[in-house]
C-alpha cells in the first residue's frame, strides 16, 4: 500500500481542539502533495486504509472530524485505544429485524462510553418484518440515555440475507421508514439519523425523503457527485480503514463540518 508522510489524525484533532493556528498542524499537512500518492485516504503509521480510493475530489483527509461503526464482525474493540487514535465519535450496530440482537451491542455501548468515545446506536432493517415492531425491538435493546447521539435506522438492500431478499415499491419502503423513524423518535427524543448506499438511495427516490439527517455511504467518490449534493451530516468513505483498537478492517466515516461545528453540534444532540 502507497503511503505519505503526515502526522497522525489525533494531533491533527488536538490541534483543531485547541484552535491551535500557529506552529501547530494544518490540514494541509494532510494532503499529500501533488508529486505524491495523490488521493491516498489518511493513511500514515497510526491511522490509515488497507485499500485506498484515489480521491480526485473533495477527500476525506480535508474532513477534521473522523469516526468509526462496529458490529460484532469487528469483535472487541479496545475503545480507549481507538479514542486515543482520533476516532471521534461511534456508531455501534444494535438490532436487525425483530429478534436479532448484535452480540456486542452491550459490551460496545457502555466501553466507548467508558472510553469517553461519543456514540450512537443502530437498526439495519429487515424487510420481511413490520416497521413498527422492528422499531418496537429497538427500544427494547437500545437504553434511552440522554448523553448517547441520536439513533441511527440502517437501510440497505439485505441481499446477503439467507431469509429475506424481498424489494418491497419504493413507496411502501419509505413509509415504512416513517413508522420506525416516528416511534423511534418519540421514545428517545431525538430525530434519528438514516443511513444508506446509492443504490438503495436512488432505487427508493430518497432525495424526496426530507426531514432527517443523512450518513451516507460513498467509497469510490464524493457524497456530492454519487448523490447529487445532497446535504449529508456524516460520510462513509471506506470499509478497509485501520483504526488502533479494532482488529482487521474498520469502517472510517467523516462529519461534515469543521472541527467547531462538530462540538455545536454534539452539544446540541447529546444531552
Amino acid at each position: 500500500m502507497r503511503r505519505w508522510a503526515a502526522a497522525t489524525l489525533a494531533a491533527v484533532l488536538a490541534a483543531f481542539a485547541t484552535g491551535c493556528t500557529s506552529g501547530g498542524i494544518s490540514l494541509s499537512d494532510l494532503a499529500p502533495s501533488s508529486g505524491s500518492a495523490a488521493g491516498v485516504a489518511v493513511t500514515n503509521p497510526r491511522y490509515g486504509d488497507r485499500d485506498p480510493h484515489a480521491w480526485t475530489g473533495k477527500a476525506p483527509w480535508t474532513y477534521p472530524v473522523h469516526g468509526t461503526d462496529v458490529s460484532k464482525y469487528q469483535g472487541p474493540v479496545d475503545w480507549e485505544k481507538a479514542r486515543r487514535s482520533g476516532i471521534s465519535f461511534a456508531f455501534i450496530k444494535a438490532t436487525e429485524g425483530g429478534d436479532r440482537v448484535d452480540e456486542f451491542f452491550h459490551r460496545n455501548w457502555n466501553a466507548a462510553k467508558l472510553a469517553g468515545v461519543p456514540r450512537s446506536a443502530y437498526h439495519f432493517f429487515y424487510f420481511c418484518r413490520p416497521a413498527i415492531e422492528q422499531a418496537q425491538w429497538f427500544i427494547r435493546h437500545v437504553p434511552r440515555d440522554r448523553s448517547a447521539m441520536p439513533p441511527v435506522l440502517d437501510m440497505e438492500w439485505n441481499h446477503l440475507s439467507p431469509s429475506c431478499k424481498l424489494r418491497p415499491p419504493a413507496a411502501t419502503v419509505r413509509a415504512e421508514m416513517k413508522i420506525f423513524l416516528d416511534a423511534v423518535e418519540k421514545h428517545y427524543g431525538k430525530r434519528p439519523i438514516i443511513y444508506t448506499s446509492i443504490d438503495f438511495w436512488e432505487d427508493n427516490g430518497l432525495s424526496s425523503f426530507r426531514g432527517y439527517d443523512w450518513w451516507l455511504r460513498s467509497v469510490a467518490d464524493h457524497p456530492d457527485t454519487r448523490y447529487g449534493r445532497q446535504n449529508f451530516l456524516f460520510w462513509q468513505y471506506t470499509g478497509t480503514g485501520i483504526v488502533p483498537g479494532i482488529r482487521g478492517d474498520a469502517d472510517i466515516n467523516v462529519f461534515s463540518g469543521s472541527a467547531s461545528a462538530w462540538t455545536k453540534w454534539l452539544k446540541a444532540n447529546t444531552n
